[in-house]
């Protein structure tokens, strides 16, 4: 008797549904307010949402992608760990996606951002701007260079605190085409702690966004490394913040 033959895989791999996080979770208290109170309603993309701006290699500086010295005076650079970010922008089929646009922007190392709403009394590093941007290359590969983020606290309860994090956002070919996502890093006893992480569903999805330490990259006497690939969608895409079921 014959095996039967392998089921040739289709062109599409449906949505987990399940695999996202609730709008509401009340532990993250400011999901109470920004949860939707009423039936969803659905509106059509404009051309100009669907077409533009169109982003291209011209458009991005020579330093842009290393956050270690796009925002530092000449012959300083920013202060802390000294850390390599790559991976890979991916569909559903582990097929490279080239040429997205990868914006980042995070906290410095002692866990302060830059700007003038920002709360926490931790120092600001007068060489830290604390964001960047790279395009995804023909394989889909992408790296930047930075300083590793220091945690930080936040009101949510009395004592809770974020992880050390990347926020990252991925645009394809139209302005509408943005996902949003946050990269944390291996070993981080903070991640389990955390109540914007406690709102998704299983412990294989919060691993999706943790960036395992990458030898490979790592250079020796200047920066360890960490990888972080993004899929965009399909049955294990990447939680994204700001579209429950990716593109």
């Amino acid at each position: 008797m014959k095996a039967p033959k392998p089921t040739r895989p289709g062109g599409y791999v449906p949505r987990d549904r399940t695999w996202q996080p609730a709008a509401l979770t009340p532990a993250y208290k400011t999901s109470v307010k920004r949860s939707p109170q009423s039936a969803l309603l659905s509106f059509p993309t404009t051309p100009s949402e669907e077409t533009g701006p169109v982003f291209g290699h011209h458009m991005l500086g020579a330093l842009d992608n290393d956050l270690l010295h796009n925002y530092a005076a000449a012959g300083e650079s920013a202060i802390g760990p000294r850390i390599i970010v790559r991976g890979r922008v991916l569909d559903e089929f582990a097929r490279p996606v080239p040429g997205a646009l990868i914006e980042v922007w995070q906290a410095n190392a002692g866990g302060r951002y830059r700007h003038k709403k920002e709360s926490y009394l931790a120092a600001l590093d007068p060489n830290f701007g604390g964001c960047g941007r790279v395009i995804a290359g023909d394989a889909g590969g992408y790296e930047f260079r930075t300083v590793q983020p220091g945690p930080y606290p936040w009101p949510n309860g009395m004592n809770d605190w974020r992880p050390a994090h990347i926020h990252f956002s991925v645009f394809g070919a139209g302005f509408a085409q943005r996902l949003i996502t946050q990269m944390y890093f291996e070993g981080d006893p903070l991640i389990w702690r955390c109540p914007i992480v406690g709102a998704l569903p299983c412990r294989e999805a919060v691993e999706t966004l943790i960036a395992p330490l990458d030898m490979n990259g790592t250079v020796p006497f200047d920066a360890l490394c960490y990888r972080f690939d993004i899929v965009l969608r399909g049955r294990r895409q990447t939680m994204f913040e700001n579209r429950r079921e990716g593109l």
